[in-house]
């Protein structure tokens, strides 16, 4: 039965696989089109949040390396349901493993903002505009998000809109609190109103309460994290018991088995994914939207 269910999925992939080899060599008539929203969400998920090249070939090294992994797996052991676990698993141990240090890095970005704030309210404070203070803070910015003060810099130089520079910036940053930032920015941009180094300091002693507030939740977190980390490891030992020793998993051979072991591991991938999403905070949505939605509203439109 195993053996049949293998043969039509590799029958499935082939005629798949010539289907879009024939598209990809004769083309299409069809008129170009915006991404539709799932192939957008495909994109997004295989660039991952990387804010760098290298965390991104990182990730989409790990997707393929748990792809063959998950195959190389199929094909020994003879279980699709094997192949499958190793699949998810490849990237998913080392993700929920991470609970802890991704709240870190949220908060040392924070910290990371609330310093260029700072620097950027005490440039404006000695008369400076706003366009050559932020291309004068790209020297001195935080480590943090040093990468993305830089790109924001060059765009107000390159391009001469700031109001998209800054918006392209916001979405590199991708956070509620950075927009709190940027948005009065932009606002400056369009009426040149006074007030700038005022609102800029207000904004960066409520990043900082936000911080301090953040690193003590944080702190009380900790337990359901050891628990994320603790049954982590665990399950990293069975699979890995299973693996070795074929008669520990031997009620699952039949079709049945398979079925009932991958209704299990999807079971218990959503549990330990609610036990983690309870040890981080609820990410609230942005203010300003998204540069990218725009094209697509005026693509549409």
């Amino acid at each position: 039965m195993i053996i049949d269910l293998s043969l039509a999925v590799a029958g499935v992939l082939v005629t798949a696989g010539v289907v879009l080899g024939i598209v990809a060599v004769v083309g299409t008539t069809r008129p170009p089109r915006p991404p539709s929203s799932t192939i957008a969400a495909v994109g997004r998920w295989w660039r991952g949040t990387g804010r760098t090249r290298a965390e991104r070939q990182a990730r989409q090294t790990t997707i393929i390396l748990a792809v063959v992994a998950g195959a190389a797996t199929w094909l020994i052991v003879g279980w699709p349901a094997a192949g499958l676990i190793v699949a998810v698993a490849i990237p998913g141990i080392p993700w929920l493993f991470a609970a802890g240090s991704a709240e870190t890095r949220a908060i040392a970005r924070l910290e990371a903002v609330e310093a260029w704030t700072r620097r950027l309210a005490d440039i404006v404070a000695r008369g400076i505009g706003l366009q050559q203070a932020i291309v004068a803070t790209a020297a001195t910015a935080p480590d943090r998000i040093a990468t993305e003060v830089i790109d924001l810099a060059s765009r107000m130089q390159a391009t001469g809109d700031p109001i998209y520079a800054l918006r392209a910036f916001a979405d590199d940053l991708n956070d509620y609190t950075a927009d709190q930032v940027i948005a009065p920015l932009i606002l400056h941009v369009s009426d040149r109103g006074d007030g700038l180094y005022d609102v800029l300091v207000d904004i960066s002693r409520s990043i900082a309460a936000e911080v301090e507030m953040r690193s003590t939740v944080d702190a009380k977190r900790s337990g359901p994290r050891f628990a994320v980390r603790f049954l982590t490891g665990m399950s990293a030992v069975l699979i890995g018991i299973g693996l070795v020793s074929p008669q520990f998993l031997a009620p699952y051979q039949t079709f049945l088995g398979q079925a009932l072991l991958i209704f299990l591991v999807a079971f218990y991938c959503a549990l330990m994914w609610w036990v983690r999403a309870l040890s981080l905070p609820p990410r609230r949505p942005r203010l300003l939207p998204s540069v990218d939605d725009d094209v697509v509203i005026g693509v549409r439109s």
